[in-house]
């Protein structure tokens, strides 16, 4: 077992321009670089929630309470949400420019946070995947107001599945997909109760809680967690498998626009590596690829999206967060060196890039 449970997507900011009180201001620093933004540990297993450059230069590193999982940044103000790894009752609002702590978010009584959540395109609403522990595991998204530098809970509305974890928004920028795991947990508690009858889907519904649709795997532990959306419409699901492990499980799962919610289709050898646990995915649009990282097996993919050819098939200790850049992929690790995969050519290059090796956390966020 790894030192750390990777749930993983990445996927891609890009360059922000804010206004009002914050001035100008992009994901970019002055060299140019982009911002990647995570979560950390230190040797001494202090949380903290950390904004690097590319080349290494340090943008801020601040002490949070709790372990974060997913980072949000916000669409057009230097501000991010370090959302609190499930089942935390707290998520930590940043100011990305210097590290200043704006907010420690407080779960409402009765709720934890599952690690993810997003801002709306406008800036004024954020919404949360969190579990109902007065009903271990029913999952709703809290809706949260962005008032000045504070968010306020508004309500919330149901997931219409088990267990949330993962959720993006579809193209259209009002459609939300999530990503039900099926798991029931009970409130500080990551034990699953429920895997004899684990319910996970895959759900479209609208940002006022109303239902698009809801398809399902054919495996019934086969868990939906982390989530890559293409600018087409195309969003592709990694799954956690809480069976057997020897059982051979899809472990990748894709919804093409117009088409059901079907496998991906994988080598036996690729999927045997994976050890039943997808992480972080991200899709690269200008070149149709797909990244995931499998931090159980140590392994690093990339695909294309299209016809789904093997382009990378890697060894990677620990591997975390992945998410687009330019080049290709940027992906974190826990135990080594960040890297960068350069994908433009028929090779794929890979570079060691100077960031702290090792302890990065869970997911990433790029500019």
């Amino acid at each position: 077992m790894q030192r750390r449970t990777f749930l993983g997507l990445g996927a891609v900011a890009a360059s922000l321009a804010a206004a009002g009180a914050f001035g100008s201001w992009t994901l970019f620093g002055p060299s140019g670089q982009p911002l990647l933004l995570s979560a950390r540990d230190d040797a001494d297993g202090k949380h903290y929630a950390v904004g690097y450059h590319l080349d290494g230069q340090q943008a801020f590193a601040t002490a949070v309470t709790e372990r974060c999982h997913d980072v949000v940044p916000h669409p057009s103000l230097p501000l991010a949400l370090f959302v609190g790894r499930r089942p935390s009752t707290e998520s930590y609002l940043i100011d990305t420019r210097d590290g200043r702590l704006l907010q420690t978010l407080v779960a409402a009584e009765g709720r934890h946070y599952n690690g993810h959540a997003v801002f709306h395109q406008g800036g004024d609403w954020l919404y949360a995947t969190e579990n109902d522990t007065t009903e271990p595991g029913r999952g709703v998204l809290g809706v949260y107001r962005l008032n000045g530098e504070r968010l306020e809970r508004s309500g919330e509305h149901s997931t219409h599945g088990v267990g949330p974890h993962q959720l993006l928004w579809m193209p259209d920028g009002e459609t939300l997909v999530v990503a039900n795991g099926g798991i029931r947990t009970e409130a500080e508690s990551r034990v699953e109760m429920n895997l004899d009858a684990m319910d996970s889907s895959l759900v479209l519904m609208r940002r006022d809680g109303s239902l698009v649709s809801q398809e399902k795997l054919a495996d019934q532990q086969n868990s939906v967690r982390h989530l890559a959306v293409a600018r087409d419409g195309t969003v592709v699901s990694g799954q956690q498998y809480m069976g057997d492990l020897h059982d051979a499980v899809p472990l990748l799962a894709i919804k093409r626009p117009g088409q059901a919610f079907q496998a991906f289709p994988l080598g036996e050898a690729q999927r045997a590596m994976m050890s039943q646990y997808t992480a972080s995915l991200a899709i690269h649009d200008d070149l149709r690829l797909l990244a995931m990282t499998a931090p159980r097996g140590n392994r690093f993919f990339v695909w294309d999206l299209d016809s789904a050819e093997v382009r990378l098939d890697v060894p990677l200790p620990d591997c975390a967060g992945v998410g687009a850049v330019t080049d290709g992929f940027v992906v974190t690790s826990g135990q080594g060196r960040c890297r960068l995969y350069d994908c433009r050519g028929e090779r794929i290059v890979a570079k060691a890039l100077d960031l702290p090796a090792g302890l990065w956390d869970n997911h990433l966020r790029l500019g």
